[in-house]
C-alpha cells in the first residue's frame, strides 16, 4: 500500500525569513492535525562568482561574490483538502520560493 504524501520544499537566500515561513507552515499543519515529518534542513547551496575588477590594466585582479541558498523540506503524510486549501491561502514573505509535489 502506497502512502499519499505531499512534499514541500522551501528555498530562500535569507535563513531568518525561511525559518519564519517554515514556522507558519508548521502552525497551519498542526492546527489541522495532519501527520508531518520535518522541517528537515537540507545542505546550503553555495554559488561563487568570480569577476575581473578591471578589464584592462588590472586583468589579474579579481573579486569574488557568493550567494547562499538555504533549504528546508517538509513531508505531509496523508493530507486532506482542508490542509491544501489552508496552505494555498497562506501568505509568505517575498524572497521565499515554495515547491509543492503531490
Amino acid at each position: 500500500m502506497e502512502k499519499n504524501r505531499v512534499r514541500i520544499k522551501i528555498k530562500s537566500y535569507d535563513h531568518r525569513i525561511l525559518d519564519q515561513s517554515v514556522k507558519k507552515i508548521v502552525e497551519v499543519v498542526k492546527r489541522v492535525g495532519i501527520k508531518m515529518s520535518g522541517p528537515i534542513p537540507l545542505p546550503v547551496e553555495r554559488r561563487l562568482y568570480t569577476v575581473n575588477r578591471s578589464p584592462h590594466i588590472d586583468k589579474k585582479s579579481r573579486e569574488q561574490f557568493e550567494i547562499r541558498i538555504h533549504k528546508r523540506l517538509i513531508d505531509l503524510i496523508e493530507p486532506n483538502d482542508e490542509v491544501i486549501a489552508a496552505l494555498q491561502s497562506l501568505e509568505l514573505p517575498s524572497g521565499v520560493n515554495v515547491e509543492v509535489k503531490y
